[in-house]
């Protein structure tokens, strides 16, 4: 067992100690599951994968999604301490700074970011005024850090695959994975966007599978496995070791390549990520308006 993960499930056999209160927030525009958590003790909180409402066609941004949270974190008295990205989402765009500047706290992401900002820097030819180096965000975590939520210990697992960038953040006895698992009926994240890779994947999963078979899992989207049909984005280890439908126990790498591999390449790309992808490698800001005062996200042809 590496330090990282040993730290993780030490902190979760040490939570019945102090468990985290967790409300979730369903975008069905996105399918994606948003998060606050918070310390019951000194109601210190960290908000999770928030969304920022897109209308594509009409290029417009809306604030409905974000709101809920700062109505639920005023009504809770809540001090938010985090805003934590598991990664840059290519699905939704980040309503990370109109929370920041409502409610406070640190925005982080996982240090690899940089590798996402090198990437999609040149896919959009942004040029030398935007910055690679990760100074859109207040923390850029490493594998195996720790930190703390009022008396909450968290411990960060980087968990690339679906992105170079993923992480998954281990607050006391529970792990808001990111786009590694779906619900065990859904299966696994795609690996096929740049700087993907479907063994790394495997390798990550299987990692977070390692953790005690009670850890309460946290999802960032669910989409309603056939013959479901209600959304969910809670589970366990346990549950995903024994019934996940892509990556349960006994399903070796190769064999999970092979099934992911084949799988991605039937998939379309989600329809927002051109949109997302440029907003997000710049932790959730715009980019800077032009000579006119208008923003502009670019579309680039025939790249992806």
């Amino acid at each position: 067992m590496d330090e990282a993960i040993r730290r993780a499930a030490q902190q979760i056999g040490e939570a019945r100690k102090g468990v985290p209160q967790i409300r979730a927030f369903f975008d069905e525009a996105t399918n994606t599951a948003s998060y606050v958590v918070h310390d019951p003790e000194t109601r210190h909180a960290a908000i999770i994968d928030s969304v920022l409402d897109y209308d594509a066609a009409a290029g417009r941004t809306a604030f409905a999604s974000a709101d809920a949270i700062i109505a639920y974190v005023r009504e809770q008295d809540l001090k938010v301490e985090w805003l934590l990205e598991t990664h840059a989402h290519a699905d939704h765009l980040s309503a990370a700074p109109y929370l920041q500047e409502e409610l406070g706290g640190k925005l982080a992401i996982g240090k690899a970011i940089l590798t996402v900002q090198a990437t999609f820097g040149k896919l959009f030819n942004e040029g030398t005024a935007f910055a690679r180096d990760g100074s859109q965000f207040d923390h850029l975590f490493e594998d195996g850090d720790q930190f703390s939520i009022g008396n909450l210990s968290a411990t960060v697992l980087h968990v690339p695959g679906h992105t170079p960038a993923d992480l998954a953040y281990v607050i006391g006895d529970a792990a808001f994975i990111g786009d590694t698992l779906f619900m065990p009926d859904y299966g696994t994240a795609r690996a096929d966007f740049p700087g993907g890779d479907a063994r790394t994947l495997y390798r990550s999963i299987r990692r977070l599978l390692t953790l005690p078979a009670e850890t309460r899992l946290f999802l960032c989207h669910d989409y309603k496995a056939p013959g479901r049909d209600d959304y969910r984005w809670e589970t366990t280890v346990a549950e995903e070791r024994t019934g996940n439908v892509h990556v349960h126990d006994g399903v070796d790498e190769d064999s999970f390549v092979a099934m992911r591999e084949a799988r991605d390449a039937t998939l379309d790309m989600p329809k927002l990520i051109l949109p997302s992808i440029q907003v997000n490698m710049r932790g959730g800001h715009m980019p800077e308006p032009e000579d006119n005062g208008t923003r502009y996200l670019k579309i680039p042809l025939d790249a992806l």
